[in-house]
Order: structure tokens, then sequence, then C-alpha cells
């Protein structure tokens, strides 16, 4: 039996490596070799995950929220985005309006599939 790997698609054999993760790795490097650097690169936070985050997630897992969110978010992390937005910029926003994603260029991704079609000029 061979476990020779599957063919990919041209597609596939099309994909770049991440320009981010490239400057990212550069960044690192400096900073490994003693620069002072400050990278921006791939959204990484420069500090650990605040304590009341970590109790907040083992909280979460213990009782039980271990499924999938809901495509668009949980229902009180959309509402309090919109109560934020009123309070910081006065812009009346529903949750309905709301959408998390796991990340900025995922987000930009779903903007652009939801607003571009092929042939648009962007």
């Amino acid at each position: 039996m061979s476990l020779a790997p599957a063919p990919l698609s041209t597609w596939a054999r099309n994909i770049s490596p991440s320009p981010t993760l490239a400057v990212d790795a550069k960044a690192k490097a400096l900073a490994a070799a003693g620069e002072d650097v400050c990278g921006f690169a791939a959204g990484e936070p420069d500090f650990d995950t605040p304590a009341h985050i970590k109790e907040a997630c083992v909280a979460a897992l213990m009782a039980g929220k271990t499924k999938y969110a809901p495509t668009p978010g949980i229902e009180p992390l959309r509402q309090a985005i919109a109560e934020k937005y009123l309070a910081d910029y006065g812009l009346k926003v529903a949750p309905s309006q709301v959408i998390v994603s796991p990340g900025g260029k995922f987000s930009c991704y779903l903007a652009i599939l939801a607003t571009c079609s092929p042939g648009d000029e962007v």
C-alpha cells in the first residue's frame, strides 16, 4: 500500500506563502537577535491572556459550552458589541447587524464576498 500524497488541485498548487507570516517570522528573528521590535504582522498580542479571561474560559468549558457557536456569533456578545458602539460612538447598531469572526483577515474576506462579484473593479 502506497502512502504517496494525493495530487493537489491547480488552485492548491498556486497558493502562495503568507506575506503576513513572513513579516512575522522576520520580526521574531530580529527580536531573537536582540533588536527592539514591535511586531504588528500577525495580530498576536505581546502579553499573556489576562487571568479573568482565562478563568471565564475554564468556567465556560466546565459548563459544557464546547460546541460550535452560531455562525454570526453568540447573541449576548453581539448585543454587547451593539451596546458598546452606542456608548462609545453614538451609533445605534442592531445585534442582527453584528457579525463576530475569528479575525480581521476573515472579516475582510467575508465583507468582500458579500459585496463584490466576479469582474467587479475593487
